[in-house]
């Protein structure tokens, strides 16, 4: 009987070798054919009933409760939620936001003075917190920055301890990363930076950036659309303010502006065309950032000497303690009282220009001192010969009176220079790249 078994399987083997496609399929039908074949398979196996049994007892020792428990301890899960505190917030509903029941937390937050102080009467502040499955507390961290101009945060951090909750506060430096937006002019800058969840912070700095060439209140048009790369500072990943635009690309009209910030060694920086030309010109457009021309630099009647006289400079109405900036880069000659200007400041700029801000109320430099284009010189007054708060502004070219609006147009934009150009078009390019990608964004959004 065995020499026959084993007769039999040296056929099989040399039957699969020579023919292994028929074989596949005989054996593929014959699992087809239902029953009959499962049956001749079955029937192979010994049968179930002649198989010995055989009952083994064994005592088994269960572990102490005790062991259990830490055994199930080891397998407990934590929990992690974050919310944002509101100025009425108690400490157990700060806590019952955050799903959790832990009076002995909520009695730590309210006896606490650090953090009694980070997170009561505090709204808006982010608070992420560590919580067992049994809703108790194990950690809880709150961060923020007293200023916009912060290079650090504040970070508190509440733990529980063997022997209860303790709190500590940290500081820390603020992360910059780089973030992309885009999006199209529906009504309003504003409006539309809004639906892009853009900070009004950056869309201010857009506005700026362009002033000079876009007229956001009256020149928008429906489908404009902008680009914008900037940067945010986080804290521990968790952005808390935003930082300065690095680039942005806006489109009015048909007509393409692009900008991005750039930093020669040494220098002041400041925002430039793609090509390399600074948006900044030597001269800007006004002495004050938010006003209304009342008398420009043409014939007037003059309201004290009651005679037609030239006006030699323009004059800004504004109420009084408006700040006043310097429209160049230049040194103060002159900063004291002089008869009909009153308190006014003189400052000098190269190629032999001279600029002059009269009747002021208060005078913020002084004789010698250097500013800067955009620099606080002052505020708006009516000292001198005034019949009413404004702000008188000269323009002189040589000690001759120029029509200060008409030079501000015409002064140069200062471009990169020589020594700068290699890094600022390696910067550009990587600026190019980052504005089609943002654009890229708003094109899938609008499928």
């Amino acid at each position: 009987m065995k020499q026959s078994l084993i007769s039999t399987a040296v056929a099989l083997a040399d039957l699969v070798q020579r023919h292994p496609k028929r074989l596949t399929a005989a054996i593929a039908a014959l699992l087809l054919g239902g029953g009959g074949g499962a049956f001749a398979v079955a029937s192979l196996a010994p049968d179930a009933s002649q198989i010995p049994v055989r009952q083994v007892l064994e005592a088994v020792q269960p572990l102490p409760l005790q062991a259990q428990a830490e055994a199930l301890d080891v397998h407990s899960f934590k929990l992690f939620r974050s919310e944002t505190t509101r100025s009425n917030d108690t400490p157990e509903a700060l806590l019952r936001r955050l799903g959790l029941v832990d009076p002995l937390a909520a009695a730590f937050v309210r006896t606490d003075a650090t953090a009694r102080q980070a997170l009561l009467g505090r709204a808006g502040r982010n608070v992420t917190i560590e919580a067992n499955d049994r809703e108790e507390l194990l950690s809880l961290k709150t961060r923020w920055i007293n200023a916009d101009t912060d290079s650090h945060f504040h970070r508190m951090v509440i733990e529980k301890t063997p022997k209860g909750f303790v709190s500590r506060l940290e500081t820390a430096p603020l992360v910059a990363s780089t973030r992309l937006a885009s999006g199209s002019i529906r009504s309003s800058l504003f409006a539309a930076t809004d639906e892009a969840r853009i900070p009004d912070t950056i869309a201010t700095q857009v506005a700026e950036i362009f002033s000079g060439s876009i007229d956001f209140h009256r020149a928008l048009r429906k489908g404009d659309r902008f680009s914008i790369v900037y940067e945010t500072l986080e804290a521990d990943g968790e952005p808390l303010r935003a930082g300065r635009v690095l680039s942005t690309e806006f489109v009015n009209a048909g007509k393409t502006h692009q900008a991005m910030w750039f930093q020669e060694p040494g220098q002041k920086g400041g925002y430039y065309n793609l090509d390399g030309q600074s948006l900044r010109r030597a001269y800007l457009a006004s002495p004050m950032e938010f006003s209304r021309v009342t008398s420009g630099f043409k014939m007037r009647f003059h309201p004290i000497l009651q005679t037609w006289r030239a006006h030699l400079g323009v004059d800004y109405g504004a109420p009084v303690g408006t700040p006043v900036r310097s429209v160049g880069d230049g040194v103060v000659e002159f900063a004291g009282n002089q008869g009909g200007f009153g308190n006014v400041v003189y400052i000098k700029h190269r190629n032999q220009h001279t600029t002059v801000y009269a009747h002021l109320s208060r005078i913020g430099v002084r004789k010698g001192q250097s500013v800067g284009q955009g620099d606080q010189i002052g505020a708006v007054g009516a000292t001198g010969w005034a019949t009413g708060p404004h702000l008188h502004f000269e323009f002189r070219v040589n000690g001759q009176h120029q029509d200060p609006v008409a030079i501000a147009q015409q002064s140069e934009s200062i471009p990169v220079s020589q020594a700068a150009r290699a890094a600022f078009a390696q910067s550009a390019l990587a600026q190019r790249v980052n504005l089609a990608a943002a654009d890229s964004m708003r094109q899938a959004s609008a499928q």
